[in-house]
C-alpha cells in the first residue's frame, strides 16, 4: 500500500489520483467534502484563539477530539480496504492523524485526557491491523514537502472558505506550527520506506514534465522495494512518452 503525506494544500489528493491512474490501482481519499466536523473544527479554533487572546486560561477547541476521532475511524476503514489489493493508494496516513492530535493537544485545542484516549484507540487499531497482516501498514510513504508560501497559494486556489487566512487570521500561526510538526514528523518517521517529493520544485498537477519526474521517483522506489518490476516500470514510462 502506498500512502501520501503532506500538509494542507500540498497536493496529496491530486497526486493520489495521478498515481492511481498511472498504476491502474485504487485511490482512497481523505473524507473532506462529506465531513460535517471539519468546518466546526476551524470555527472552534477561531473561537478558542479569541478567548485566549482575551486572557482566558485552559481554553480548548471542543471539536478537536471529535474531528481526529472521525478521521481515525475513516482511515482505519480505508486501510483495511486498501490492503486487499496491490499498490492501492491512500491520500493521508493514519500516523499523520496522530501527529495532528499531538499538535492540537500541545496547542491546547485538545485536553490531555482526550489525547490519552485517542492514543489508546489508535494503538488498538494498529494492533488489529498487525493481527490481520504482519506487514507494515504502509509499503511506501511518499511525503510532498512544500513551503508556507506554496501551501497558502494552493489553499487559495482550491477556495475552501474555512481554510483561508483572510477569513481567520489565527490560521497563520496554526499553519506555521503545523509545518514545524510536519518537519519533525518526517525526520522521525521510520515505520516503512519513505520518499520525499519536493512540492515547491515540481508542479505535478499542471506541468506534465514535472509530473513525469515525480512519477519516475515514486516508481523507481517501488522497483527498489520489489513492488514493481523493472519491465513494468519501463512500460509505464513508454506509455507516458506516447501520451
Amino acid at each position: 500500500m502506498i500512502t501520501l503525506a503532506g500538509i494542507i494544500g500540498s497536493g496529496k489528493s491530486s497526486l493520489t489520483e495521478i498515481l492511481a491512474d498511472e498504476l491502474g490501482t485504487k485511490p482512497f481519499y481523505e473524507p473532506v467534502e462529506d465531513n460535517p466536523v471539519l468546518p466546526l473544527f476551524y470555527q472552534g479554533n477561531e473561537i478558542a484563539a479569541k478567548r485566549r487572546a482575551a486572557g482566558e486560561q485552559n481554553v480548548s477547541n471542543p471539536y478537536a477530539y471529535l474531528l481526529q476521532t472521525f478521521f481515525l475511524n475513516r482511515r482505519f476503514k480505508m486501510i483495511k480496504l486498501a490492503k486487499k489489493g496491490s499498490n492501492n493508494i491512500l491520500d493521508r496516513s493514519i500516523y499523520e492523524d496522530a501527529m495532528f492530535m499531538k499538535m492540537n493537544t500541545a496547542m491546547g485545542n485538545a485536553t490531555e485526557i482526550e489525547y490519552k484516549i485517542y492514543q489508546e484507540l489508535l494503538a488498538n487499531m494498529l494492533s488489529e491491523l498487525q493481527y490481520v497482516s504482519d506487514e507494515p501498514t504502509e509499503d511506501l510513504m511518499v511525503m510532498i514537502n512544500v513551503s508556507y508560501e506554496t501551501m497558502i497559494k494552493r489553499i487559495k486556489k482550491r477556495g475552501r472558505e474555512f481554510e483561508q487566512i483572510e477569513a481567520d487570521p489565527s490560521l497563520v500561526s496554526y499553519y506555521h506550527n503545523l509545518l514545524d510538526y510536519y518537519h519533525q514528523w518526517a525526520e522521525s518517521y521510520d515505520i516503512s520506506p519513505f520518499l520525499m517529493i519536493d512540492g515547491n520544485k515540481y508542479d505535478f498537477v499542471e506541468n506534465l514534465a514535472d509530473r513525469a519526474q515525480v512519477l519516475d521517483q515514486i516508481e523507481s522506489k517501488l522497483v527498489e522495494l520489489g513492488k514493481l518490476t523493472p519491465a513494468e516500470f519501463a512500460a509505464l514510462q513508454q506509455k507516458r512518452a506516447h501520451n
